[in-house]
């Protein structure tokens, strides 16, 4: 690990970016320019103490899990995290055929949609970033371990997932979900990461093992859902599906149904996560059971 190269590079880069870049309010007057070390630390979800260990080149090896954070955390382009990789002698990512690098532009854009929840994943599911509204609304899902990032994967072994939703559409929700995994293992065939997911989820639940043979197809790419808040109660929202080029990513949007009260409702989850950060509760966070928002 090459700690002073790794060092200088994290600096510029933190330098370089804006609070209006990463969607941070502007805070106080600043000694010098871009962001601050907790600020990056608070994007990338890792203590302040550690960053600063690793700017000032007497930090420990990071882990592929922190130099993923870390790089969609400092923006960075696709060539600019296979370099911090190396450097840090891990290999890059960039062998994966499940792109998990969040870009500088979706990272902008999803900070510019401070108003409304949405959230980056997969083409299996896998939430890689969600910005705030998303992580008040749904819980923190970016921060699971292992398949539990998936919604695929909780909608199909944790029961307590579909509590809340009305059993009229549990079977069209999972067959939904089902039919657009298998859009997804047509595109990438004899993929690893499709193959494993896949079947992962055959051993492990066989209500998805029948509906995966009898081979339903179809790309799932904008619904009309309700979300169930336990303070709110219900929203009622249009979710629209963005596709990145290569279709490995997956934007999610989530508007206000209109003719609803979902704007208010949304507006009221605001107010009640800035009140939180201001008393420095913690924000609320729980397992996404909702009927199937996150996928």
């Amino acid at each position: 690990m090459d700690r002073s190269e790794l060092a200088d590079f994290l600096r510029r880069r933190r330098e370089q970016l804006t609070t209006e870049a990463v969607g941070l309010p502007p805070g106080t007057r600043r000694r010098t320019p871009g962001l601050r070390r907790d600020e990056v630390a608070q994007l990338a979800g890792i203590s302040t103490d550690y960053y600063t260990r690793l700017e000032q080149a007497r930090g420990p090896r990071p882990s592929t899990q922190v130099l993923a954070s870390l790089t969609r955390a400092l923006r960075c382009t696709g060539d600019e995290r296979d370099h911090i990789y190396l450097l840090c002698d891990h290999a890059p990512p960039s062998g994966s055929r499940t792109d998990k690098h969040v870009g500088p532009g979706l990272m902008h854009v999803l900070a510019k949609l401070d108003d409304i929840p949405a959230a980056v994943i997969t083409d299996l599911g896998e939430c890689l970033v969600q910005n705030r509204m998303h992580t008040l609304l749904f819980g923190d899902q970016a921060e699971r371990p292992g398949w539990e990032r998936f919604h695929a994967w909780r909608w199909f072994t944790e029961p307590a997932v579909r509590s809340i939703t009305p059993a009229e559409n549990v079977d069209r929700l999972s067959r939904r979900q089902v039919a657009d995994l298998r859009a997804t293992a047509a595109r990438r065939p004899g993929d690893p990461d499709v193959v494993e997911f896949v079947g992962a989820l055959r051993s492990a639940s066989t209500e998805f093992d029948r509906l995966w043979n009898e081979h339903e197809v179809a790309v799932r790419l904008s619904d009309t859902k309700t979300a169930v808040h336990p303070e709110v109660g219900a929203i009622d929202v249009f979710c629209e599906t963005l596709l990145t080029p290569s279709a490995t990513q997956r934007l999610l949007i989530y508007w206000p149904l209109p003719g609803t009260d979902a704007a208010e409702k949304m507006e009221l989850l605001r107010v009640i996560g800035t009140q939180r950060l201001d008393s420095n509760e913690p924000s609320y966070s729980r397992p996404a059971d909702v009927n199937d928002i996150s996928a």
